[in-house]
């Protein structure tokens, strides 16, 4: 019959019970063989109970207290007399013990896990006296293990790892479990180890908790990671005993046994020929299961007509091999290339080369597509020459471009402004032919770099640039001159001889050979009696005096002329003047002072008095301008007060006019006779009336010299009056003239049937004597009859 694990639990503690009497009989019937034992004033028995430890079961699950042992004297006679008493760990919380007949009892349950024993002591007293009748003794209570607790993993659950494709028996891990029952009693902590879950890949001994792999040649690939659960049970794993459980994740790690293989034998790709160098033309990679380090590629071109024109590279982050271009495509030249492109590991494990090469390859084929090119010049570049004295429109060069396209369109050429902002060339739009287009001055721009466009005829999107140095060529088209301003000085004590300046020339040009210049005083200034010139032949000259004793009161500037002369062909010259001062120098010949005007002045005149006499004349100026002012406001104020005052004024008029016939009211050409012209001079402050008069008339008109006469001599007085205002101003002149040529226009006489007077020329008065010609002329009948 199989007991279960409590009914187990049960038959040992019932055993254990056993044991427990069986001692205590043995110890209360054995007798101790001391020496008897006296109190004060009586002699000293023999003792006649002896013990050293008690056990107890742990766990004791009763309702009454669990008799522990019993203490007993061979001096008690079982009369009461004796009184036992119990002190120590536990005494009167956990154990008690009855004074009477000295029995031992456990009130609590004990746990031999939290305190495997007990140290008390006991005494026998003497009830009446309270005196002990044995020396005190002390015991231990020990407590008998069960098996109460479980194996346990303290450290788990577990992570390992292990390479992929290790041999059988490789260790993986190592667990471990701890059972908190006593090693030392029973097997209650006897642990062995089991794998519940992972076979049939990995084992576990059973004593150690090694686990270690179970299969050969686990793959990665296939599976990377396994999750073992490992028993241990105590006991022994007898049947009853208890057990714990642990997991264990095992990881496979890589190994580079996975060759790398193109997924295709072949690849295509179509690229444009205007594709710029090393741009991408594809992306190809190889598979390789394995990872990290074990994964990484090396890719390569072995074979092809492109090993120039394309190169291949990795991607580190990808593993991918990229294809690049090295040179400009040209669909023309070849439309496709073919490259055999080979893929292979970085790092090879020996231990699987048997697997297969650990390399593949794969062909690409590029196709080139043909696109609409720009016109491409036969040149880069195109250095060309010409000399700054061609004339205009003179050829320097010639440029060609051709369109690389099949269709071959015509090209047409220009010259790219932005590169030739003054327009010194122009190009024919044909043939290409560079000329000049206007004169070029190499000392104003020396290289000319212009860029030429050439464009497709058919499509002129498409446009080429070609580039051209120009270099403008020297002539001697400039002479010579001083290479500064020079500030030449002399010493009034100068000797003859003494070199008082050196001079140098620059020009402008720029021989082949370099400058060479040839000093000379002009013809004028050769027999000139106070300076010679020296030409020192190292393109300087000198300037030497050729007396002595220069006054600066008799001469203080001297200009000498010299005649310059450069070595080109033809040879330029230019004369430049050099300007001498004389000066007063120190004893080392520094000049001091090189003014004339001090030996102008009167000896005796100081400065001081100079500047004297300049105050009075000041003086004197500003009293006569004041007496000329105040003379001129007595006659007539210049400054107008605000009635009489005219400038910018808007006078308005309610004269409506004649109406819309009347467009000639307010014509002053009455006023006007071009018959007589005067040529006279105006003012330039005229008033507007007056500068009115000089416009010719509109039309000819009887000549009214009195009207004439009388408006010119007031223009005159106008003219020559000083008080008359600076601004223009209305002259107002209210003159009406001596009588009419009309004589009188009595309506006495008009209406007289006799009369024979004849107005019609009022008519041609203009449009104010209209009426009057229409009243009194000789239509009148006729408008009345």
């Amino acid at each position: 019959m199989k007991l279960g694990k409590v009914e187990f639990c049960h038959f040992l503690q019932l055993i254990a019970l056993v044991l427990c009497f069986s001692g205590m009989s043995q110890a209360e019937l054995s007798r101790s063989s001391s020496k008897p034992y006296f109190q004060s004033g009586r002699p000293r028995t023999k003792r006649s109970w002896v013990w050293n430890q008690f056990f107890v079961l742990e766990e004791y699950m009763g309702s009454d207290p669990l008799y522990v042992g019993k203490l007993h004297s061979d001096v008690d006679k079982g009369d009461g007399s004796i009184k036992y008493i119990l002190s120590g760990e536990g005494a009167s919380s956990i154990f008690i013990i009855d004074e009477n007949t000295g029995d031992i009892h456990a009130t609590k349950r004990l746990d031999r896990e939290e305190q495997a024993y007990y140290t008390l002591r006991a005494q026998a007293l003497d009830r009446l006296t309270n005196k002990p009748v044995e020396p005190e003794s002390e015991f231990v209570i020990k407590i008998q293990d069960i098996n109460d607790n479980e194996p346990k993993f303290l450290d788990g659950p577990y992570t390992a790892g292990i390479p992929e494709m290790s041999p059988v028996g490789t260790s993986v891990v190592q667990v471990t479990a701890t059972d908190a029952d006593d090693p030392t009693y029973g097997n209650s902590a006897r642990v062995v180890y089991s794998i519940l879950q992972g076979q049939p890949y990995f084992s576990v001994e059973p004593k150690t908790g090694v686990i270690k792999t179970a299969l050969p040649n686990m793959d990665r690939e296939a599976k990377d990671q396994y999750l073992l659960v490992i028993q241990a049970k105590d006991m022994v794993g007898q049947n009853g005993g208890l057990s714990g459980t642990t997991s264990v994740t095992v990881t496979l790690t890589d190994v580079n046994d996975n060759p790398p293989r193109f997924p295709r034998r072949s690849y295509q790709y179509n690229v444009p020929e205007s594709l710029p160098v090393a741009s991408v033309v594809a992306r190809i990679k190889a598979a390789d299961a394995d990872i990290g380090t074990n994964a990484e590629m090396e890719y390569k071109i072995v074979d092809g007509d492109g090993l120039g024109i394309f190169k291949i590279s990795v991607d580190k982050d990808t593993q991918e091999g990229i294809i690049t271009i090295q040179k400009d495509l040209d669909f023309e030249a070849k439309t496709s290339y073919t490259l055999r492109i080979e893929a292979a590991n970085k790092d090879a494990d020996p231990r699987f080369l048997s697997l297969g090469p650990f390399s593949d390859t794969t062909t690409v084929k590029i196709i080139v597509e043909d696109v609409d090119e720009p016109p491409v010049f036969s040149s880069p570049l195109y250095p060309m020459e010409v000399s700054e004295a061609t004339q205009v429109g003179n050829i320097i060069g010639t440029v060609a471009a051709h369109d690389p396209d099949s269709s071959n369109s015509p090209v047409r050429y220009s010259i790219d402004r932005n590169t030739d902002l003054e327009r010194y060339f122009n190009i024919d739009a044909n043939s290409g032919v560079i000329t000049t287009a206007k004169s070029l001055d190499r000392e104003t721009n020396a290289v000319h770099n212009i860029t030429v466009l050439a464009m497709e005829s058919q499509n002129p999107s498409q446009v080429g640039r070609g580039y051209v140095t120009i270099a403008i060529l020297d002539i001697n088209d400039n002479a010579p001159e001083f290479a500064m301003d020079y500030e030449t000085t002399v010493c009034e004590n100068a000797q003859p001889g003494q070199v008082i300046q050196k001079i140098s020339a620059v020009d402008r040009d720029e021989p082949s050979n370099g400058h060479q210049f040839y000093f000379s005083l002009t013809t004028d200034a050769t027999n000139n009696h106070n300076f010679s010139l020296k030409d020192n032949k190292d393109n300087t000259a000198s300037i030497l005096t050729r007396r002595n004793g220069f006054r600066r009161q008799e001469q203080s500037v001297y200009y000498l002329p010299i005649f310059i002369m450069d070595s080109g062909s033809p040879s330029l010259s230019s004369t430049n003047t050099l300007t001498i001062r004389v000066c007063d120098c120190d004893a080392d010949g520094i000049a001091q002072t090189c003014n004339a005007e001090a030996y102008v002045l009167p000896a005796g005149l100081s400065t001081g008095a100079l500047i004297a006499i300049l105050a009075c004349v000041l003086t004197l100026l500003v009293l006569i301008l004041l007496i000329v002012t105040m003379r001129r406001r007595k006659k007539e104020p210049l400054i107008f007060d605000e009635e009489r005052d005219i400038r910018e004024n808007i006078v308005r008029y309610d004269d409506e006019g004649g109406g819309e016939e009347d467009t000639e009211a307010f014509d002053m050409a009455a006023l006007r006779n071009l018959n007589v012209i005067r040529d006279t001079k105006t003012r330039r402050d005229v008033t507007p009336e007056i500068q009115f008069l000089s416009r010719p008339t509109f039309k000819s008109i009887p000549d009214n010299v009195i009207f004439r006469e009388f408006i010119w001599e007031r223009l005159k007085e106008a003219d020559v009056d000083p008080c008359a205002p600076p601004y223009d101003s209305l002259q107002t002149y209210a003159f009406e003239g001596n009588g009419s040529v009309a004589e009188s226009l009595s309506s006495l006489e008009s209406i007289s049937s006799n009369s024979d007077q004849n107005y019609d020329y009022l008519s041609d008065w203009g449009p104010r004597f209209k009426r009057l010609a229409d009243m009194y002329g000789t239509g009148q009948e006729t408008l009345y009859s």
